[in-house]
């Protein structure tokens, strides 16, 4: 008698798997998983950041490999790339949003605080400019940061 082992093949793929495969991508495990760790995360990691934990679950994986993926979904549209002092950080949060980033602690923060679509047609028409897009960036303290009692410390270190 001969044993079958029948694998089950769910009706719907994980959402990171249907998004490579929706953009002709070949599903290799590191892409995924660079797709995954980006996604599932608020920080807007570096490419450092994201190769660290990377490999927690793929140990050889490169850092080259990591970069490489990382531009490949961005120039797909399934990440958004943003430059800052920190240099580039990565985004799984394709909807419209704005960031706010904090001058002390160097975290960034996703604000959907929505902007009246008149700022477009203002800009458009003093300047003649067609407006495609926004971003807003803020910068400042974060609440944490700002806490009297984190400002206490901060002042007391510095001295």
């Amino acid at each position: 008698m001969v044993d079958l082992l029948m694998r089950i093949i769910p009706e719907k793929l994980p959402p990171d798997i249907e998004a490579l495969r929706g953009h002709g991508l070949r599903n290799t495990r590191a892409r995924r998983i660079v797709l995954e760790t980006v996604r599932a995360t608020d920080v807007h990691p570096t490419a450092e950041w994201v190769f660290r934990h990377v490999r927690r679950r793929l140990p050889r994986v490169s850092l080259g490999t990591v970069y490489r993926n990382l531009r490949l979904l961005v120039r797909e549209g399934l990440l958004v790339e943003r430059a800052d002092a920190a240099g580039d950080r990565f985004d799984g949060n394709l909807s419209e949003h704005h960031h706010f980033t904090c001058v002390e602690c160097g975290r960034v923060f996703d604000l959907r605080e929505p902007v009246r679509r008149t700022v477009h047609l203002r800009l458009s028409s003093r300047t003649g400019f067609e407006v495609l897009r926004h971003r807003i960036e803020f910068y400042g303290r974060c609440a944490t940061c700002s806490s009297p009692r984190k400002r206490r410390r901060t002042w007391q270190a510095r001295a």
